[in-house]
């Protein structure tokens, strides 16, 4: 990745995909400002690489929080080049077991922290006439997923909000690219703790995806000037599943979900 004398910033920094694109990034020269709510995260992330990587403690639903970054970010760094926004949660609970307070704060955070981070950078990059805003929604957000309800629903607000994001902007000179990964292998698996079938049998047949897979074709499809990529085979044959044969789909997840 070529990234040399350029400016990104990554929310979800402090583990995870959002750890390897940080440290990709760096590899290719880029400075990073590298954004999570965990601390020791992101210290580890900035390990080796101090003069690159500039952390910050942020909470994505703070819109004042991410406008105050941005602005010490262009001011003592540089203007962004890059916006990649990967924080996200995801609990797993039947949606007749989940409290409400739970699904809002859920969207607080996946969908509402999309919006914050798009209000904080775009309206920059548009000015300037160039820039990268990668998005990570989720093929969940397309998908049938029992157990991933209110996930799934605030995946497919970012789904279709980065999509029509992409279409509004695209004479602008800002590139904007929806990512809709399947299930990948990362510490965000380990909140899914209702133990869906499906997830167990992904898990035991080794079949979650690896960040490195993602992120790959991420930069392919941002270098394409793509509206959304789903990265890896099966994802894109999934999603045409969806569109074309809805029902095979909901009668194979629910056979293996018995319900």
């Amino acid at each position: 990745m070529a990234f040399q004398g350029k400016v990104a910033l990554v929310t979800g920094a402090g583990s995870g995909m959002g750890r390897l694109l940080t440290k990709r990034l760096v590899a290719g020269g880029a400075r990073v400002a590298a954004l999570d709510m965990n601390e020791a995260g992101l210290k580890e992330t900035a390990e080796g690489a101090p003069d690159q990587i500039t952390p910050f403690k942020c909470d994505v639903t703070d819109l004042a929080r991410l406008e105050e970054i941005v602005e010490t970010v262009e001011r003592d760094i540089g203007p962004l080049d890059r916006v990649a926004h990967l924080a996200a949660i995801m609990p797993s609970k039947l949606l007749a077991d989940e409290n409400p307070d739970d699904v809002m704060r859920l969207m607080r955070i996946n969908y509402g922290g999309t919006v914050n981070v798009v209000t904080a950078t775009l309206g920059r990059m548009v000015k300037r006439g160039r820039g990268e805003l990668i998005l990570f929604g989720s093929l969940a957000g397309m998908l049938p997923a029992p157990h991933f309800g209110a996930y799934a629903a605030s995946k497919a607000a970012v789904n279709i909000y980065g999509e029509i994001l992409h279409h509004e902007v695209r004479k602008s000179g800002v590139k904007v690219l929806t990512v809709c990964p399947p299930a990948v292998d990362t510490p965000l698996i380990a909140q899914a703790t209702s133990k869906p079938k499906t997830l167990s049998m992904a898990l035991d047949r080794k079949m979650l995806v690896k960040p490195e897979q993602v992120l790959d074709e991420v930069e392919k499809a941002i270098a394409k000037g793509q509206p959304v990529v789903y990265p890896t085979a099966p994802a894109k044959i999934q999603s045409v599943m969806r569109r074309l044969t809805p029902g095979m789909l909901w009668k194979t997840i629910t056979k293996i979900e018995e319900m």
